[in-house]
């Protein structure tokens, strides 16, 4: 069993070429701006500030390696759908995935992030198309769980149904109460 809580952070790169040295499996974090990257990677290590929010949103512009329990990496890709100062950020994120997800054997899951307060973006559905286009196995993770009610729940629940998820490949989470870790951690064992 895989303890998270043996976590180091290892390097942040521009590129997959300068990846840390040693070869292990990775499972790569994507989510929009925003939609608790960090807040889920410290909640699933159980440390408060191992992954740094941006205080700038998309401003983070390199993965993020963490080594959990030297089992595997944490991959932390920066977040898409923002662009500011005239940077198409999207566009260095498209180029960043492309050459990431090239040729990358490494590359077991793929954690897509969405936000359970807001409806699937244009941007949220090119990164799900793109991860399955490479043939990689991934899971949706639904973020923030615990800010919406029954009916807005039960809402969501239908629109994940209706783009056609597998409910084994959805996991509902919250960073403030824990909900959900214990069975995303379960989730990433099995894939890697």
């Amino acid at each position: 069993m895989i303890n998270f809580n043996n976590v180091t952070f290892v390097k942040s790169c521009p590129t997959r070429k300068e990846k840390p040295q040693v070869t292990k499996s990775e499972v790569l974090i994507v989510g929009k701006s925003n939609v608790g990257k960090s807040s889920l990677i410290n909640a699933l290590c159980n440390k408060k500030k191992m992954a740094f929010t941006s205080s700038k949103p998309g401003h983070t512009r390199l993965l993020n390696y963490y080594d959990i329990d030297n089992a595997f990496y944490i991959v932390d890709a920066p977040g898409y759908g923002y662009a500011k100062g005239g940077l198409d950020l999207d566009r260095l994120f498209a180029s960043m995935m492309e050459s990431y997800f090239d040729n990358n054997n490494e590359l077991k899951l793929v954690l897509i992030l969405l936000d359970a307060r807001r409806e699937l973006s244009e941007d949220d559905q090119e990164i799900i198309n793109f991860v399955k286009e490479s043939n990689v196995s991934y899971f949706i993770v639904i973020t923030k769980y615990d800010k919406v009610n029954q009916k807005e729940k039960a809402a969501l629940n239908k629109r994940l149904a209706s783009e056609g998820f597998n409910k084994e490949q959805i996991f509902y989470t919250s960073s403030l109460n824990n909900d959900g870790l214990n069975l995303l951690k379960k989730g990433i064992e099995k894939s890697i």
